[in-house]
Protein backbone atom coordinates (compact mmCIF):
# COMPACT_ATOMS: atom_id res chain seq x y z
CA UNK A 1 0.00 0.00 0.00
CA UNK A 2 0.80 3.44 -0.37
CA UNK A 3 2.27 5.48 2.64
CA UNK A 4 -1.57 7.64 3.33
CA UNK A 5 -2.31 9.90 6.35
CA UNK A 6 -6.17 11.24 7.58
CA UNK A 7 -8.25 12.85 9.96
CA UNK A 8 -10.94 10.76 12.65
CA UNK A 9 -13.63 13.56 12.90
CA UNK A 10 -17.01 12.29 13.52
CA UNK A 11 -20.21 13.01 11.67
CA UNK A 12 -21.69 14.61 14.84
CA UNK A 13 -19.02 16.76 15.54
CA UNK A 14 -19.05 18.95 12.83
CA UNK A 15 -20.24 22.05 13.03
CA UNK A 16 -23.64 23.12 11.84
CA UNK A 17 -26.57 25.35 12.47
CA UNK A 18 -29.04 22.85 14.02
CA UNK A 19 -27.39 21.03 16.89
CA UNK A 20 -25.03 18.12 15.35
CA UNK A 21 -22.96 17.71 12.60
CA UNK A 22 -24.24 16.65 9.55
CA UNK A 23 -24.13 16.74 6.10
CA UNK A 24 -24.55 20.00 5.45
CA UNK A 25 -22.01 22.97 3.95
CA UNK A 26 -19.83 22.03 6.92
CA UNK A 27 -19.21 18.57 5.69
CA UNK A 28 -18.03 20.04 2.63
CA UNK A 29 -16.32 22.50 3.30
CA UNK A 30 -14.25 19.42 5.89
CA UNK A 31 -13.77 18.13 2.90
CA UNK A 32 -12.43 20.58 1.07
CA UNK A 33 -10.07 20.83 4.15
CA UNK A 34 -8.64 17.70 4.48
CA UNK A 35 -7.67 17.70 0.38
CA UNK A 36 -5.84 20.69 0.79
CA UNK A 37 -4.09 19.11 3.46
CA UNK A 38 -2.58 16.55 1.36
CA UNK A 39 -4.74 14.09 3.49
CA UNK A 40 -5.96 10.53 2.02
CA UNK A 41 -8.52 9.54 4.79
CA UNK A 42 -11.78 11.24 6.52
CA UNK A 43 -11.90 8.40 9.04
CA UNK A 44 -15.68 8.75 10.89
CA UNK A 45 -18.14 6.40 13.33
CA UNK A 46 -20.59 4.13 12.79
CA UNK A 47 -23.72 6.45 11.35
CA UNK A 48 -26.34 4.33 12.66
CA UNK A 49 -29.27 5.94 14.21
CA UNK A 50 -28.37 6.08 18.27
CA UNK A 51 -30.67 5.47 20.87
CA UNK A 52 -30.35 4.97 24.92
CA UNK A 53 -26.86 6.49 25.54
CA UNK A 54 -26.22 8.37 22.57
CA UNK A 55 -23.77 5.63 21.22
CA UNK A 56 -23.06 4.78 17.59
CA UNK A 57 -22.00 1.80 19.06
CA UNK A 58 -25.51 0.89 20.21
CA UNK A 59 -27.97 1.11 17.37
CA UNK A 60 -31.53 0.49 16.42
CA UNK A 61 -30.40 -1.18 13.06
CA UNK A 62 -27.25 -2.21 11.91
CA UNK A 63 -28.30 -0.61 8.04
CA UNK A 64 -30.33 2.42 8.75
CA UNK A 65 -28.80 5.41 9.24
CA UNK A 66 -29.20 8.26 11.68
CA UNK A 67 -31.99 11.06 10.95
CA UNK A 68 -30.05 13.62 12.86
CA UNK A 69 -27.14 13.52 10.18
CA UNK A 70 -30.03 15.07 7.85
CA UNK A 71 -29.34 18.51 6.95
CA UNK A 72 -32.47 20.67 7.74
CA UNK A 73 -30.93 23.37 5.56
CA UNK A 74 -31.34 20.90 2.18
CA UNK A 75 -34.90 20.35 3.04
CA UNK A 76 -35.94 23.85 3.56
CA UNK A 77 -34.27 24.64 0.27
CA UNK A 78 -36.58 21.76 -1.62
CA UNK A 79 -39.71 23.75 0.52
CA UNK A 80 -40.67 20.77 2.68
CA UNK A 81 -39.95 23.09 5.61
CA UNK A 82 -39.73 26.90 6.35
CA UNK A 83 -36.88 28.66 7.79
CA UNK A 84 -39.08 29.96 10.52
CA UNK A 85 -40.00 26.82 11.14
CA UNK A 86 -36.75 24.79 11.85
CA UNK A 87 -35.71 28.14 13.91
CA UNK A 88 -38.58 27.74 16.38
CA UNK A 89 -36.98 24.99 17.57
CA UNK A 90 -34.10 25.09 20.39
CA UNK A 91 -31.22 22.33 19.52
CA UNK A 92 -29.24 23.64 22.65
CA UNK A 93 -27.38 26.30 22.54
CA UNK A 94 -23.41 25.49 23.19
CA UNK A 95 -21.81 25.22 20.30
CA UNK A 96 -19.47 23.23 21.73
CA UNK A 97 -21.40 19.89 22.35
CA UNK A 98 -24.27 18.21 21.24
CA UNK A 99 -27.30 18.49 23.36
CA UNK A 100 -29.22 14.85 22.84
CA UNK A 101 -31.60 15.24 24.62
CA UNK A 102 -32.99 18.29 23.24
CA UNK A 103 -32.31 17.26 20.01
CA UNK A 104 -34.33 14.01 20.69
CA UNK A 105 -37.65 16.18 21.62
CA UNK A 106 -37.57 18.19 18.59
CA UNK A 107 -35.56 16.39 15.31
CA UNK A 108 -38.09 14.25 14.44
CA UNK A 109 -41.28 16.37 15.23
CA UNK A 110 -39.56 18.55 12.10
CA UNK A 111 -38.64 15.78 10.16
CA UNK A 112 -42.07 14.26 10.68
CA UNK A 113 -43.47 17.36 9.12
CA UNK A 114 -40.99 18.12 6.55
CA UNK A 115 -42.28 14.23 5.63
CA UNK A 116 -45.86 15.29 5.66
CA UNK A 117 -45.25 18.01 3.17
CA UNK A 118 -43.09 16.46 1.00
CA UNK A 119 -44.08 14.82 -2.34
CA UNK A 120 -43.32 11.55 -0.95
CA UNK A 121 -46.14 11.59 2.04
CA UNK A 122 -48.42 8.89 1.77
CA UNK A 123 -51.23 11.80 1.55
CA UNK A 124 -49.09 14.09 -0.03
CA UNK A 125 -51.18 17.84 -0.57
CA UNK A 126 -51.72 19.33 -3.70
CA UNK A 127 -48.65 21.85 -3.89
CA UNK A 128 -47.17 18.62 -4.93
CA UNK A 129 -49.27 16.89 -7.30
CA UNK A 130 -47.85 18.11 -10.51
CA UNK A 131 -46.25 15.88 -12.57
CA UNK A 132 -43.16 17.25 -12.19
CA UNK A 133 -42.61 16.03 -9.29
CA UNK A 134 -42.94 11.81 -10.80
CA UNK A 135 -39.50 11.39 -10.89
CA UNK A 136 -38.58 12.53 -7.29
CA UNK A 137 -41.49 10.08 -6.49
CA UNK A 138 -40.13 7.18 -8.49
CA UNK A 139 -36.77 7.73 -7.26
CA UNK A 140 -38.10 7.32 -3.78
CA UNK A 141 -40.17 4.05 -4.80
CA UNK A 142 -37.18 2.76 -6.77
CA UNK A 143 -34.93 3.21 -3.03
CA UNK A 144 -37.56 1.70 -0.91
CA UNK A 145 -37.60 -1.12 -3.05
CA UNK A 146 -34.05 -1.42 -3.88
CA UNK A 147 -33.29 -1.95 -0.06
CA UNK A 148 -36.37 -3.94 0.91
CA UNK A 149 -34.22 -6.65 2.61
CA UNK A 150 -33.73 -4.41 5.24
CA UNK A 151 -36.04 -1.66 5.17
CA UNK A 152 -38.76 -3.18 5.45
CA UNK A 153 -38.31 -4.45 8.64
CA UNK A 154 -36.47 -1.33 10.18
CA UNK A 155 -39.78 0.96 9.23
CA UNK A 156 -42.02 -1.24 10.80
CA UNK A 157 -39.85 -1.38 14.30
CA UNK A 158 -39.54 2.12 14.14
CA UNK A 159 -42.92 2.55 13.99
CA UNK A 160 -44.04 -0.13 16.23
CA UNK A 161 -41.65 1.51 19.02
CA UNK A 162 -43.42 4.84 18.87
CA UNK A 163 -46.93 3.02 19.03
CA UNK A 164 -45.41 1.38 22.06
CA UNK A 165 -44.17 4.55 23.64
CA UNK A 166 -40.32 3.43 23.09
CA UNK A 167 -40.10 0.28 24.67
CA UNK A 168 -37.51 -2.42 23.16
CA UNK A 169 -39.27 -4.60 21.14
CA UNK A 170 -39.23 -7.47 23.81
CA UNK A 171 -41.78 -6.01 25.73
CA UNK A 172 -44.15 -5.48 23.07
CA UNK A 173 -47.39 -7.79 23.13
CA UNK A 174 -46.54 -11.50 22.04
CA UNK A 175 -47.79 -11.50 18.79
CA UNK A 176 -45.96 -8.79 17.11
CA UNK A 177 -42.81 -9.03 19.32
CA UNK A 178 -42.74 -13.15 17.82
CA UNK A 179 -43.82 -11.61 14.27
CA UNK A 180 -46.49 -13.90 14.11
CA UNK A 181 -48.30 -13.51 10.29
CA UNK A 182 -51.54 -12.02 11.69
CA UNK A 183 -49.95 -9.54 13.63
CA UNK A 184 -47.47 -8.53 11.18
CA UNK A 185 -50.21 -8.33 8.51
CA UNK A 186 -52.30 -5.87 11.04
CA UNK A 187 -49.53 -3.73 12.16
CA UNK A 188 -48.24 -3.10 8.55
CA UNK A 189 -51.90 -2.21 7.76
CA UNK A 190 -52.28 0.12 10.86
CA UNK A 191 -49.18 2.00 10.95
CA UNK A 192 -48.56 2.68 7.07
CA UNK A 193 -48.24 6.39 6.90
CA UNK A 194 -45.73 6.00 10.38
CA UNK A 195 -43.83 3.19 7.93
CA UNK A 196 -43.64 5.51 5.04
CA UNK A 197 -42.48 8.47 7.34
CA UNK A 198 -38.98 6.19 8.48
CA UNK A 199 -38.60 5.19 4.71
CA UNK A 200 -38.83 8.80 3.58
CA UNK A 201 -36.09 9.84 6.47
CA UNK A 202 -33.58 6.60 5.32
CA UNK A 203 -33.95 8.51 1.78
CA UNK A 204 -33.10 11.74 3.03
CA UNK A 205 -30.23 9.98 4.67
CA UNK A 206 -28.48 8.12 1.92
CA UNK A 207 -29.24 11.01 -0.74
CA UNK A 208 -27.59 13.69 1.12
CA UNK A 209 -24.79 11.14 2.17
CA UNK A 210 -24.19 9.83 -1.28
CA UNK A 211 -23.66 13.40 -2.57
CA UNK A 212 -20.99 14.13 0.46
CA UNK A 213 -19.30 10.75 -0.48
CA UNK A 214 -19.37 11.69 -4.14
CA UNK A 215 -17.66 14.95 -3.84
CA UNK A 216 -14.91 13.56 -1.14
CA UNK A 217 -14.11 11.14 -4.22
CA UNK A 218 -13.78 13.99 -6.58
CA UNK A 219 -11.26 15.48 -4.26
CA UNK A 220 -9.58 12.26 -3.50
CA UNK A 221 -10.71 11.60 -0.03
CA UNK A 222 -11.54 8.40 1.04
CA UNK A 223 -13.95 7.52 3.45
CA UNK A 224 -13.19 5.35 6.35
CA UNK A 225 -15.83 3.93 8.28
CA UNK A 226 -16.96 1.61 10.94
CA UNK A 227 -18.41 -1.74 11.29
CA UNK A 228 -19.34 -3.06 14.86
CA UNK A 229 -18.94 -6.92 15.79
CA UNK A 230 -22.64 -6.76 17.73
CA UNK A 231 -25.75 -5.27 17.16
CA UNK A 232 -27.91 -3.86 19.87
CA UNK A 233 -30.38 -5.82 21.94
CA UNK A 234 -33.32 -3.67 21.19
CA UNK A 235 -33.03 -3.28 17.18
CA UNK A 236 -34.69 -3.66 14.31
CA UNK A 237 -31.63 -6.67 13.41
CA UNK A 238 -32.99 -8.67 16.74
CA UNK A 239 -36.28 -8.28 16.12
CA UNK A 240 -36.55 -9.32 12.52
CA UNK A 241 -33.75 -12.21 12.42
CA UNK A 242 -34.03 -13.62 16.33
CA UNK A 243 -32.93 -17.37 14.58
CA UNK A 244 -29.19 -15.83 14.09
CA UNK A 245 -28.90 -14.55 17.61
CA UNK A 246 -29.09 -16.59 20.81
CA UNK A 247 -32.43 -15.84 22.45
CA UNK A 248 -35.05 -18.13 23.96
CA UNK A 249 -38.16 -18.35 22.94
CA UNK A 250 -39.88 -15.49 24.42
CA UNK A 251 -37.35 -13.44 22.51
CA UNK A 252 -34.89 -13.06 25.72
CA UNK A 253 -31.57 -13.24 25.26
CA UNK A 254 -29.75 -16.25 27.05
CA UNK A 255 -26.52 -14.74 26.71
CA UNK A 256 -24.99 -11.37 26.53
CA UNK A 257 -21.40 -9.54 25.11
CA UNK A 258 -19.06 -8.22 27.31
CA UNK A 259 -15.30 -8.17 28.58
CA UNK A 260 -14.17 -10.18 31.34
CA UNK A 261 -12.40 -8.30 34.26
CA UNK A 262 -9.08 -6.87 34.15
CA UNK A 263 -6.94 -4.27 35.13
CA UNK A 264 -9.04 -1.46 34.31
CA UNK A 265 -12.49 -2.73 35.31
CA UNK A 266 -12.78 -5.19 38.71
CA UNK A 267 -15.76 -6.54 37.55
CA UNK A 268 -14.95 -6.28 33.55
CA UNK A 269 -17.61 -4.66 30.91
CA UNK A 270 -21.30 -5.62 30.94
CA UNK A 271 -22.51 -4.65 27.10
CA UNK A 272 -25.25 -6.34 26.96
CA UNK A 273 -25.13 -7.44 23.22
CA UNK A 274 -27.06 -10.73 22.06
CA UNK A 275 -24.25 -13.63 21.02
CA UNK A 276 -24.65 -14.45 17.22
CA UNK A 277 -25.31 -18.12 16.85
CA UNK A 278 -22.83 -18.93 14.43
CA UNK A 279 -23.68 -22.34 13.60
CA UNK A 280 -27.00 -20.75 12.31
CA UNK A 281 -24.87 -17.98 10.56
CA UNK A 282 -22.61 -20.97 9.20
CA UNK A 283 -25.92 -22.80 8.06
CA UNK A 284 -27.00 -19.81 5.80
CA UNK A 285 -23.45 -19.66 4.41
CA UNK A 286 -22.97 -16.17 6.08
CA UNK A 287 -25.45 -14.73 3.82
CA UNK A 288 -26.99 -11.93 7.08
CA UNK A 289 -22.84 -10.96 6.99
CA UNK A 290 -22.50 -10.65 3.72
CA UNK A 291 -25.64 -8.34 3.35
CA UNK A 292 -24.26 -6.04 5.87
CA UNK A 293 -20.65 -5.79 4.31
CA UNK A 294 -21.80 -4.81 1.23
CA UNK A 295 -24.25 -2.27 2.95
CA UNK A 296 -21.25 -1.03 4.54
CA UNK A 297 -19.06 -0.63 1.40
CA UNK A 298 -22.18 1.15 -0.12
CA UNK A 299 -21.23 3.89 2.41
CA UNK A 300 -17.98 3.78 2.90
CA UNK A 301 -14.16 3.19 0.56
CA UNK A 302 -12.76 1.36 3.92
CA UNK A 303 -14.49 -0.01 6.72
CA UNK A 304 -12.56 -0.76 10.49
CA UNK A 305 -14.05 -3.95 12.17
CA UNK A 306 -14.54 -3.29 15.64
CA UNK A 307 -12.96 -5.87 18.17
CA UNK A 308 -11.86 -7.72 15.62
CA UNK A 309 -10.33 -10.71 18.48
CA UNK A 310 -14.15 -11.34 19.11
CA UNK A 311 -14.28 -13.43 15.94
CA UNK A 312 -11.98 -15.81 17.11
CA UNK A 313 -13.08 -15.87 20.79
CA UNK A 314 -15.84 -14.00 22.18
CA UNK A 315 -16.73 -13.41 25.86
CA UNK A 316 -20.59 -14.48 26.69
CA UNK A 317 -22.00 -13.63 30.06
CA UNK A 318 -25.39 -14.95 30.92
CA UNK A 319 -28.08 -12.87 30.67
CA UNK A 320 -28.97 -12.78 34.47
CA UNK A 321 -25.64 -11.68 35.53
CA UNK A 322 -25.53 -8.38 36.79
CA UNK A 323 -21.07 -7.78 35.99
CA UNK A 324 -19.05 -9.79 33.46
CA UNK A 325 -17.30 -11.83 36.59
CA UNK A 326 -19.07 -15.09 35.52
CA UNK A 327 -18.65 -15.08 31.75
CA UNK A 328 -16.53 -17.75 29.48
CA UNK A 329 -14.92 -17.66 26.47
CA UNK A 330 -15.97 -19.52 23.33
CA UNK A 331 -14.79 -20.20 20.00
CA UNK A 332 -16.10 -17.73 17.30
CA UNK A 333 -16.41 -18.49 13.39
CA UNK A 334 -12.80 -17.71 12.61
CA UNK A 335 -11.33 -17.48 9.05
CA UNK A 336 -14.53 -19.22 7.75
CA UNK A 337 -16.56 -16.02 7.96
CA UNK A 338 -13.69 -13.98 6.50
CA UNK A 339 -12.72 -16.72 3.55
CA UNK A 340 -17.02 -16.45 3.03
CA UNK A 341 -16.76 -12.16 2.54
CA UNK A 342 -13.81 -12.34 0.47
CA UNK A 343 -15.56 -11.99 -2.31
CA UNK A 344 -17.48 -9.37 -1.06
CA UNK A 345 -14.83 -7.81 -0.16
CA UNK A 346 -12.30 -7.74 -2.78
CA UNK A 347 -10.33 -5.77 -3.00
CA UNK A 348 -11.37 -2.96 -0.73
CA UNK A 349 -9.41 -2.51 1.98
CA UNK A 350 -10.56 -3.62 5.86
CA UNK A 351 -9.03 -2.58 8.75
CA UNK A 352 -9.32 -4.97 12.29
CA UNK A 353 -9.37 -2.84 15.91
CA UNK A 354 -6.85 -5.75 17.53
CA UNK A 355 -6.19 -3.37 20.49
CA UNK A 356 -6.17 -5.25 24.06
CA UNK A 357 -4.99 -8.45 25.09
CA UNK A 358 -4.30 -10.75 21.79
CA UNK A 359 -3.64 -14.43 22.39
CA UNK A 360 -1.47 -16.10 19.50
CA UNK A 361 -4.67 -17.16 18.33
CA UNK A 362 -6.38 -13.66 17.57
CA UNK A 363 -2.63 -12.89 15.85
CA UNK A 364 -2.72 -16.24 13.80
CA UNK A 365 -6.27 -14.97 12.36
CA UNK A 366 -5.12 -11.60 11.80
CA UNK A 367 -2.26 -12.71 9.90
CA UNK A 368 -4.31 -14.90 7.78
CA UNK A 369 -7.12 -12.29 6.86
CA UNK A 370 -3.81 -10.30 5.70
CA UNK A 371 -5.71 -7.13 7.50
CA UNK A 372 -3.77 -4.12 8.93
CA UNK A 373 -4.04 -4.19 12.77
CA UNK A 374 -4.09 -0.84 14.67
CA UNK A 375 -1.11 0.47 16.96
CA UNK A 376 -2.51 3.68 19.16
CA UNK A 377 0.70 5.51 20.82
CA UNK A 378 -1.09 6.24 23.96
CA UNK A 379 -0.70 2.55 25.00
CA UNK A 380 2.72 2.69 23.74
CA UNK A 381 4.03 3.65 26.84
CA UNK A 382 2.20 2.13 30.10
CA UNK A 383 4.34 -0.69 30.54
CA UNK A 384 7.42 1.43 30.29
CA UNK A 385 9.58 -1.18 28.50
CA UNK A 386 9.68 -2.46 25.15
CA UNK A 387 6.10 -3.22 23.72
CA UNK A 388 3.96 -3.98 20.17
CA UNK A 389 2.52 0.03 20.04
CA UNK A 390 5.62 1.13 19.76
CA UNK A 391 7.04 2.36 16.84
CA UNK A 392 10.20 0.79 16.56
CA UNK A 393 8.22 -2.61 16.55
CA UNK A 394 5.88 -1.88 14.06
CA UNK A 395 5.11 -3.54 10.52
CA UNK A 396 4.34 -1.98 7.29
CA UNK A 397 0.97 -3.28 7.20
CA UNK A 398 -0.54 -1.33 10.21
CA UNK A 399 -2.73 1.74 10.69
CA UNK A 400 -1.25 4.15 13.64
CA UNK A 401 -3.68 6.39 15.89
CA UNK A 402 -2.22 9.12 18.64
CA UNK A 403 -5.54 7.80 19.93
CA UNK A 404 -9.09 6.60 18.92
CA UNK A 405 -12.83 7.98 19.42
CA UNK A 406 -12.60 5.73 23.01
CA UNK A 407 -9.29 7.34 24.40
CA UNK A 408 -8.85 10.69 26.11
CA UNK A 409 -7.05 13.35 24.10
CA UNK A 410 -3.52 12.96 23.81
CA UNK A 411 -3.12 16.44 25.48
CA UNK A 412 -5.75 14.86 28.21
CA UNK A 413 -3.65 11.85 28.11
CA UNK A 414 -0.44 13.25 28.65
CA UNK A 415 -1.64 15.58 31.73
CA UNK A 416 -3.54 12.73 33.66
CA UNK A 417 -1.13 9.87 33.40
CA UNK A 418 0.54 8.91 35.96
CA UNK A 419 4.39 10.59 36.48
CA UNK A 420 6.15 7.66 35.68
CA UNK A 421 4.71 6.79 32.12
CA UNK A 422 4.91 10.49 31.40
CA UNK A 423 8.41 10.56 31.85
CA UNK A 424 9.30 7.46 29.85
CA UNK A 425 6.62 8.95 27.20
CA UNK A 426 8.72 11.97 27.49
CA UNK A 427 12.21 10.11 26.86
CA UNK A 428 10.96 8.06 24.48
CA UNK A 429 9.84 11.23 22.14
CA UNK A 430 12.36 13.07 22.72
CA UNK A 431 11.37 15.72 24.22
CA UNK A 432 11.90 17.07 27.71
CA UNK A 433 9.07 19.89 27.75
CA UNK A 434 5.27 18.00 28.52
CA UNK A 435 3.97 20.96 26.32
CA UNK A 436 5.48 19.57 23.17
CA UNK A 437 4.09 16.08 23.97
CA UNK A 438 0.87 16.10 21.01
CA UNK A 439 3.16 17.94 18.85
CA UNK A 440 5.93 14.96 18.79
CA UNK A 441 3.52 12.01 19.17
CA UNK A 442 1.80 13.14 15.80
CA UNK A 443 5.26 13.47 14.31
CA UNK A 444 6.10 9.97 15.87
CA UNK A 445 3.16 8.70 14.29
CA UNK A 446 3.75 10.66 10.72
CA UNK A 447 7.22 9.17 10.41
CA UNK A 448 6.74 5.12 11.58
CA UNK A 449 6.45 2.80 9.19
CA UNK A 450 2.80 1.77 9.20
CA UNK A 451 1.40 2.39 5.89
CA UNK A 452 -1.74 4.50 7.30
CA UNK A 453 -1.85 7.04 10.20
CA UNK A 454 -5.09 8.93 11.08
CA UNK A 455 -4.70 11.35 13.60
CA UNK A 456 -7.89 12.78 15.66
CA UNK A 457 -8.34 16.37 14.68
CA UNK A 458 -8.66 17.03 18.74
CA UNK A 459 -4.89 16.10 18.10
CA UNK A 460 -3.76 18.56 16.17
CA UNK A 461 -5.74 21.24 18.06
CA UNK A 462 -3.76 20.40 20.92
CA UNK A 463 -7.28 20.09 22.81
CA UNK A 464 -7.53 18.97 26.50
CA UNK A 465 -9.93 16.27 27.86
CA UNK A 466 -13.36 18.34 27.69
CA UNK A 467 -12.49 17.60 23.58
CA UNK A 468 -12.56 13.92 24.63
CA UNK A 469 -15.29 11.49 22.37
CA UNK A 470 -16.21 8.65 24.69
CA UNK A 471 -14.62 7.00 28.01
CA UNK A 472 -15.72 3.42 27.50
CA UNK A 473 -18.33 1.80 30.48
CA UNK A 474 -19.92 5.13 31.15
CA UNK A 475 -22.71 6.83 30.24
CA UNK A 476 -24.07 10.75 29.94
CA UNK A 477 -21.24 12.57 28.86
CA UNK A 478 -20.33 10.81 25.76
CA UNK A 479 -20.25 11.14 21.51
CA UNK A 480 -21.31 15.03 22.45
CA UNK A 481 -17.94 16.86 21.79
CA UNK A 482 -18.05 19.27 18.48
CA UNK A 483 -15.52 21.60 16.53
CA UNK A 484 -15.66 25.17 15.79
CA UNK A 485 -16.33 26.55 12.49
CA UNK A 486 -13.38 28.70 12.79
CA UNK A 487 -10.51 26.20 13.65
CA UNK A 488 -9.87 24.83 10.07
CA UNK A 489 -7.92 28.17 9.12
CA UNK A 490 -5.01 28.34 6.11
CA UNK A 491 -2.28 27.61 8.73
CA UNK A 492 -3.82 24.40 10.19
CA UNK A 493 -4.40 23.13 6.60
CA UNK A 494 -0.60 24.28 5.42
CA UNK A 495 0.64 22.11 8.64
CA UNK A 496 -1.20 19.01 8.01
CA UNK A 497 0.19 19.61 4.09
CA UNK A 498 3.39 20.03 5.76
CA UNK A 499 3.19 16.44 7.98
CA UNK A 500 2.27 14.88 4.73
CA UNK A 501 4.99 16.10 2.57
CA UNK A 502 7.86 15.59 4.91
CA UNK A 503 7.00 11.87 6.15
CA UNK A 504 6.00 11.01 2.46
CA UNK A 505 2.39 10.61 2.96
CA UNK A 506 1.08 12.49 0.13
Amino acid sequence: MKRTCGVLLPVASLPSRYGIGCFSTEAYRFVDFLADSGQTWWQILPLGQTGYGDSPYQSFSTFAGNPYFIDLEQLIGAGYISREEADQYDFGNNPSYVDYDRIYQVRYLLLHHAYENSPFALRSNENWSDASYNRDRYAFETYITNNKEWLEDYALYSALKGRFENAAWMDWDEDIRLRRPEAMKHWRRVLQNEIRFYCFMQYMFYRQWKAVKDYADKKGIRILGDLPIYVALDSADTWSHPELFKLDDTGSPTVVAGCPPDAFSATGQLWGNPIYDWDKHREEEYAWWKSRMEHAFFLYDAVRIDHFRGFESYYEIPATEDTAMNGTWVKGPGMELFEALADVIGDRQVIAEDLGFLTPEVHELLAGTGYPGMKVLQFAFDAMSDSDYQPHNFTRNCVVYTGTHDNDTSRGWIENTNPQVREYAMKYLGIKEQENTVEAMIRTAMMSVADTCIIPLQDYLCLGSEARINTPSTLGNNWKWRVSADVFTKELSARLLDYARIYARL
